[in-house]
């Protein structure tokens, strides 16, 4: 007989998850170490090595991540950057993100705050400023064209930005494979460019991450 996987709770009771779960290595490769996520954080944590390489990218001595989530994201910056500034709006999500940093072995590197970044922006300054915002779920692929003004939460991408520039003007945002991407180049501004770069995983785009300010390649 075959064996029934030992599901963590939040698979057991959804089976829509489980796909992520036969997937939770290239999430986390230290996922036996005892990585925990929510029900939202097994769809919505970027696979390592996507984030590896924007961490690689985003390399610099202070970083914000404005919607840090369970952590994936944060963990990887820790890695490539002097100082790691964590931030979610919801208090169990900054718990699992700080457990997780410790099975990395750098949670000494990460300052988690559990607030609102549209409230804190003001107050936040740093070389780079990486976001991930909600996408409102698996949903997003049912749209032919992702519209970011419309669709992200909890605000338009120009609202988000315009926060954002508050705390730096290297911007990176990690977004669906089928952002609308004349809109992504509407938040460079007038004359300003933006590099919006593909990422894939197993030769499949999951995404893309659009780079701003001094993050651009020339």
């Amino acid at each position: 007989m075959n064996s029934v996987p030992n599901f963590p709770p939040e698979i057991a009771k959804d089976k829509s998850l489980r796909k992520y779960w036969y997937k939770r290595f290239s999430l986390f490769t230290r996922f036996d170490a005892g990585v925990r996520l929510d029900r939202e954080g097994w769809y919505s944590v970027t696979p390592e090595e996507v984030i590896a390489h924007s961490a690689e990218r985003c390399r610099c001595n202070v970083i914000v991540d404005a919607f840090c989530g369970c952590g994936g994201n944060s963990i990887q910056f820790a890695f490539t950057c002097n100082q790691m500034i964590a931030i979610d709006i919801d208090p169990n999500k900054i718990k699992m993100a700080e457990h997780n940093a410790k099975t990395y072995g750098v949670a000494d590197k990460i300052k988690f705050i559990n607030g609102d970044f549209l409230k804190l922006a003001s107050n936040l300054h740093a070389d780079v400023l990486f976001m991930s915002p909600p996408w409102g779920g698996p949903n997003y692929s049912k749209h032919k064209i992702f519209d970011i003004e419309c669709s992200l939460i909890p605000v338009s991408a120009t609202e988000l930005m315009s926060k954002a520039r508050q705390v730096s003007r290297n911007i990176a945002i990690y977004l669906p494979r089928n952002s609308n991407t004349q809109q992504l180049t509407k938040l460079a501004g007038p004359n300003n460019p933006v590099e919006i770069e593909p990422n894939f995983l197993d030769r499949k785009q999951i995404a893309l991450t659009a780079y701003y300010g001094g993050l651009v390649r020339r």
